[in-house]
């Protein structure tokens, strides 16, 4: 047969001893006051506030370490424990709620930066150095003008130069200075064959004037002379200049006595630099040699 044992036996309630009799008030009536079990709930509830604030300030710790920006290279610089932030008393409380892996930084005292004081000799030597780059300067400034004035005498004494060699062209009897060279062919024969003209020779590059006015009806290549230019005169002459180096002429153009019209060269079937001039009359080739020197036309 079985055993039935009734719910007192099973739960046994501790409760405290109860006094016999609680004062209700002035009313002078009593009544039995409302008893309590032991262990009652509101220590854990402190403990539960406890451990949950410990959770958020190491998640607020953790937020502020993954919050730092990476060019510090995981420097620590605003991870400040909470014991720093409150006292140093409590330093061992920020330790113990820090969360694992993250260092604690002690606070750092502010700097004073003390104010930095110039001797007399570093004054001294300032006021030197302010001195020698004035004179520094002043000689750069002088040195540079003495070379814009030489430079400036330079350009002077050659613009007088061609001047003076403009005005010593045009010699007596109406003539030219037509180039300066030296003579090294004249006009006959010449290995074997007849030789045309006169050979002037000349560095390249060296000017060609023109004796006479004229009028310019060949400039450019030619078959022998590889570049050459011919003016017609007044009287129907010709003069042919050949082998040079650059024409400055062009066809059709009316050039005047002692105007530049080539340069000499060394084009063409020639054996060094000079100038082939020819003086071609409507009955043909002539001597150059008197030709120039009945109009006072110099060559050399």
């Amino acid at each position: 047969m079985a055993r039935h044992r009734s719910p007192q036996s099973r739960r046994t309630h501790l409760r405290l001893p109860l006094p016999a009799t609680v004062p209700a008030g002035a009313g002078g009536a009593y009544r039995h006051p409302v008893p309590r079990p032991i262990g009652s709930a509101l220590p854990g509830r402190f403990a539960a506030a406890a451990v949950a604030g410990s959770v958020l300030a190491s998640a607020g710790q953790m937020a502020l370490a993954e919050a730092l920006p990476s060019a510090l290279d995981g420097a620590n610089v605003l991870r400040v424990g909470i014991g720093e932030l409150i006292g140093p008393g409590t330093a061992s409380a920020s330790a113990a709620l820090a969360p694992a892996g993250v260092p604690q930084v002690p606070a750092v005292a502010p700097v004073v930066v003390e104010p930095q004081v110039v001797g007399a000799a570093d004054l001294l030597k300032a006021v030197e150095l302010d001195r020698i780059a004035v004179e520094q300067a002043r000689a750069a400034e002088e040195a540079r003008a003495a070379e814009e004035a030489r430079l400036a005498e330079e350009a002077r004494h050659a613009e007088e130069d061609r001047a003076a060699a403009e005005s010593a062209i045009i010699s007596g009897g109406g003539g030219v200075q037509m180039m300066v060279g030296r003579i090294t062919s004249g006009f006959g024969p010449r290995w074997d064959a007849q030789h045309k003209g006169l050979d002037i020779a000349a560095p390249i590059g060296t000017p060609i004037r023109v004796p006479l006015d004229g009028t310019v009806i060949d400039s450019g290549p030619a078959s022998g002379f590889g570049l050459w230019v011919r003016v017609r005169h007044a009287d129907g002459t010709i003069t042919l200049y050949g082998h040079i180096d650059r024409t400055l002429v062009e066809v059709g153009q009316q050039v005047s006595a002692g105007e530049i019209i080539a340069e000499v060269g060394n084009r063409g079937q020639s054996t060094g630099p000079h100038l082939h001039f020819e003086v071609i009359t409507p009955s043909g080739n002539i001597n150059p040699t008197p030709w120039l020197a009945e109009r006072g036309i110099g060559v050399t």
